[in-house]
C-alpha cells in the first residue's frame, strides 16, 4: 500500500518551493507501485510564464517517456483543474490523491467518470497553503486558474 500521507508531504514540499519562487503554492509527485518518487513537479507559471506548467503537468512531463503510466499513481496538494485531469486521463493514471479540494475542487467527477481512484485527503496544510496564497494573492490565482 502507497502511504499516501508520505507523498503527500513530497507534493507539499513542492507546493512550498514554487511559493518561495514567487509562484502558485501547488505541488505533486508520480509514485510507482512500490510508493517510490518517480517524478516531481511544481506549479511554475509565473517563473516561467507557461500558462500551462500546472504541478501536476510539470510532474507528468518530468517523467518523461514510459511505459508504466497505468501503474503510477498522482498526487496533488490541490484538486487538479481541466487541464491536469485531462493530462492523467490522457496517460491512464489509475490513482489520483489529492491534498484537498476545498479551495477549488477541479474535475474530480470527470476521473470518476473514467474509474479513476480519487482519495481526497482534506489535508490542513494544504488548505491553509493555497487559503493564504488566495487571500494574498487573488489576482495570482484567478489568472491561474482563467477567471
Amino acid at each position: 500500500m502507497i502511504a499516501q500521507r508520505s507523498l503527500l508531504a513530497e507534493a507539499v514540499q513542492e507546493a512550498q518551493w514554487g511559493l518561495r519562487e514567487g509562484g502558485l503554492p501547488i505541488g505533486s509527485v508520480l509514485a510507482d507501485r512500490n510508493g517510490r518518487i518517480v517524478a516531481r513537479g511544481r506549479n511554475l507559471r509565473v517563473q516561467s510564464g507557461d500558462p500551462t506548467a500546472h504541478a501536476e503537468v510539470v510532474c507528468i512531463r518530468n517523467a518523461g517517456r514510459r511505459r508504466d503510466w497505468t501503474e503510477l499513481t498522482l498526487v496533488s496538494t490541490l484538486s487538479p483543474c481541466i487541464m491536469c485531469t485531462g493530462t492523467t486521463l490522457l496517460y491512464r493514471i489509475p490513482r489520483v490523491i489529492v491534498g484537498e479540494n476545498r479551495n477549488f475542487t477541479g474535475a474530480e467527477d470527470l476521473f470518476r467518470a473514467h474509474g479513476i481512484e480519487v482519495t481526497i485527503l482534506d489535508d490542513a496544510e494544504c488548505i491553509q497553503l493555497m487559503r493564504e496564497f488566495i487571500l494574498a494573492h487573488p489576482d495570482l490565482w484567478n489568472e491561474d486558474i482563467g477567471k
